[in-house]
């Protein structure tokens, strides 16, 4: 495991970064310009598709945490790793049934399909976003070498 793991911590997050860009960045707004594709349809290709999503993130986040302990991380890598498991469970066990009770009420006709609930998710995305980007920052430095600088040739002489 020792092998893999700096593999793994460099890509799993990548992985994560792409999923998640691609899903609410892209095919989230997107699937409601298709033609044909309803209010109802819609939400419930979403809820389908944000399920998947989110069961793989957990997944990726298991995997990635596993990767952690052996070598074991710098502290940078443990905070944003914990950072990012906090903004995770608040998506998924937070936010997300909040948005299935309204997608339900959306359906049933007692609601709006506005709401300020999908900024929610979506600060909720990017912040995961973010510290992605730092974690494999991190990760980077702690795994790749660092250059030796050697002094420019005229003070040598």
């Amino acid at each position: 495991m020792e092998r893999i793991s700096p593999v793994l911590r460099l890509t799993i997050p990548a992985i994560m970064f792409g999923m998640i860009a691609a899903i609410s960045f892209i095919e989230a707004p997107l699937k409601f310009l298709a033609p044909g594709i309803t209010i109802e349809l819609g939400l419930g290709i979403g809820r389908l598709v944000f399920t998947a999503l989110n069961i793989s993130t957990v997944v990726l986040m298991v995997v990635l945490t596993v990767a952690c302990m052996r070598p074991r991380v710098s502290r940078g890598e443990f905070g944003v790793l914990i950072a990012l498991w906090a903004v995770v469970v608040l998506e998924v066990l937070v936010v997300r049934p909040m948005l299935n009770a309204r997608t339900d009420a959306v359906l049933a006709g007692t609601a709006d399909s506005g709401s300020i609930l999908h900024y929610l998710y979506i600060a909720c995305d990017v912040a995961i976003l973010g510290l992605l980007v730092a974690f494999v920052v991190l990760a980077a430095r702690s795994i790749l070498p660092v250059p030796q600088r050697t002094p420019p040739a005229d003070i040598l002489r």
